[in-house]
């Protein structure tokens, strides 16, 4: 009896020392932990409701947009322009600028499909701008080049000493060149591109037509999307910049950002904005906010594809990642008084490109993702004095990546991947961010995207031979 007593007496402290244990451990959660993630949980959930208001009212706009017909291309009535050109024979003089940088894969992809481009001959200058450090490479570029000019195409092959600016700096010093003061409007290819051969009758008649416009941007079709799950996912993303990010911007404001490549400007539209500038890594996008508070405006062809190659490793794909990133903060942080001081455009206009186009779409749009998603929910289920109501833990999210990947039916299938995918992106996203906001170490990096010329490589046609599935295999 007495070692009985003696053993309940042993439980009893146990569990006594367990309670005190939970209960200190309780304490010591609610005191120290509680209040800094209720702080952290109330402003990520306003930011997640930001990002939703943002998110349904461009679905709601682009819905109206296509049964109203109402995108701002086609009320230019295009086929009539282009008839009236080419009867009157009134072709401006066009220049497109080609800036590459050691392009091995892909440099007679872009020179040739620029080259075939569907233009009076005389009206049409090809500038190659090769930065490239490869000497070898140098050659075979200028030797490609002259292969074109000997065809009666006016290509003129140029390089520079130094990369001062890197692609800014490239395409300001090809804008120097005397032979480029007759020219009205300028065209600017990366070197993976491949424009159609009417790409230019379906762009400049806009121009011609609206003296008031800047750029006529062109969406882009990636060659490789199949190439891995890896591509296929980006495509996901990708579509939705172009079909309601793109399109929103142009019906409403006729504002959006330039894409840097398959785009033609204005170039009287490009020195009243200041002409090029490399104080951040979106030189295309600076240049774009810059015209569009001067007030120029801007049009997005949905229906013009031009091909292109998308970063088939994630080495490549990271680091485009952190320039997409970090170089809209940083241009937001350096030009955030000079919108807000603007007297040529409207308060609704300054108040859609720092709230919307800044603020939401590059900074709470990848902060949400990471802070909320993927950091506070999983810390308030492990505090359950955190009460998450269930609209904010599930509906909200749910919609945002629903409208995120309706854009791209046929890969619907692998959203649970594009979603595991968005959310381990969405680390180096916000870290891109917070350091282009602060101006801190690698906001000026600057990696070239490697490009595998995937669209160039023929497929193997022969395929195995086709086995007996077993069970056990299956």
């Amino acid at each position: 009896m007495r070692n009985l007593f003696l053993d309940e007496q042993k439980v009893i402290s146990a569990h006594d020392f367990t309670g005190s244990f939970t209960d200190t451990w309780r304490d010591m959660r609610v005191s120290m932990v509680l209040p800094p993630l209720t702080v952290a949980l109330f402003i990520c959930v306003v930011m997640s409701i930001m990002m939703f208001i943002e998110r349904v009212y461009m679905t709601v706009v682009i819905i109206l947009v296509k049964l109203l017909g109402k995108k701002k291309y086609t009320q230019y009535k295009l086929e009539a322009l282009k008839e009236d050109l080419e009867q009157n024979k009134s072709y401006p003089m066009v220049l497109v600028q080609i800036p590459m940088f050691n392009e091995k894969e892909v440099y007679k992809l872009s020179i040739g499909s620029v080259c075939s481009l569907t233009w009076p001959a005389d009206r049409l200058i090809v500038q190659v701008l090769d930065d490239s450090t490869n000497e070898v490479l140098q050659t075979l570029v200028e030797l490609e080049c002259k292969k074109w000019i000997e065809r009666g195409v006016n290509v003129k092959y140029e390089t520079r000493n130094n990369r001062n600016g890197y692609k800014a700096g490239a395409l300001r010093e090809g804008l120097k060149k005397d032979y480029v003061f007759d020219c009205e409007f300028v065209v600017i290819f990366d070197a993976d591109f491949q424009p159609d051969e009417e790409f230019l009758l379906r762009t400049v008649p806009y121009l011609l037509k609206n003296p008031e416009l800047a750029l006529v941007q062109a969406r882009w079709k990636f060659v490789n999307a199949n190439e891995c799950i890896m591509t296929r996912l980006q495509e996901m993303s990708l579509a939705y910049h172009f079909t309601i990010e793109q399109e929103v911007g142009s019906s409403t404001c006729q504002f959006f950002g330039f894409n840097g490549t398959a785009g033609v400007w204005r170039i009287r539209a490009i020195e009243d904005a200041g002409g090029w500038k490399d104080r951040t890594t979106v030189e295309d996008m600076d240049l774009a906010v810059r015209a569009s508070l001067k007030g120029w405006k801007f049009v997005f062809v949905g229906d013009l594809e031009v091909k292109n190659e998308l970063p088939s490793t994630f080495k490549a794909y990271r680091y485009q990642q952190h320039r997409w990133s970090c170089g809209p903060a940083n241009l937001l942080r350096k030009m955030t008084k000079e919108i807000i001081f603007c007297e040529k455009v409207s308060i609704w206009k300054k108040f859609h490109v720092i709230y919307a186009f800044f603020f939401v779409r590059k900074i709470i749009a990848h902060w949400v993702t990471f802070f909320f998603y993927c950091v506070i929910i999983p810390i308030s289920i492990m505090v359950p004095e955190v009460k998450l109501p269930k609209a904010i833990a599930i509906y909200i999210p749910a919609t945002i990546t629903i409208l995120n990947s309706s854009c791209t039916l046929r890969s619907l299938h692998l959203l649970v991947l594009w979603i595991l995918f968005e959310n381990v992106m969405s680390f180096h996203r916000s870290k891109a961010t917070i350091i282009g906001l602060l101006g801190a170490n690698r906001v000026n990096e600057w990696v070239v995207t490697e490009k595998l010329g995937n669209a160039t490589k023929p497929r193997c046609s022969v395929r195995p031979p086709k086995r007996r599935s077993r069970f056990g295999e299956r």
